[in-house]
């Protein structure tokens, strides 16, 4: 059974499917690479996959596949004043 322990020490398990903690994402680079009809299993095997721990909501990126080990990424709130561009 796949699963992470997240620096909450929330227990995150990804072998659920479908997983209601799991994310996957594409590039948009990647994306545009595919202009006619594509098999939706192919493009799934394309795309990365994140976990959201569903207590802190730190991201768990799998840059590389299951395989290697995930980057954290933690939520940082922006000051109201804060002018986005």
């Amino acid at each position: 059974m796949p699963k992470i322990i997240c620096t909450c020490q929330n227990i995150l398990s990804y072998s659920e499917i479908p997983c209601p903690i799991e994310y996957k994402f594409i590039s948009d680079c990647d994306y545009d690479k595919y202009q006619e009809m594509i098999d939706t299993e192919f493009l799934y095997q394309q795309m990365n996959s994140f976990l959201k721990c569903p207590q802190c909501e730190r991201l768990w990126i799998f840059w590389h596949g299951y395989n290697n080990h995930p980057t954290e990424y933690m939520k940082k709130e922006l000051n109201r004043d804060t002018k986005h561009d």
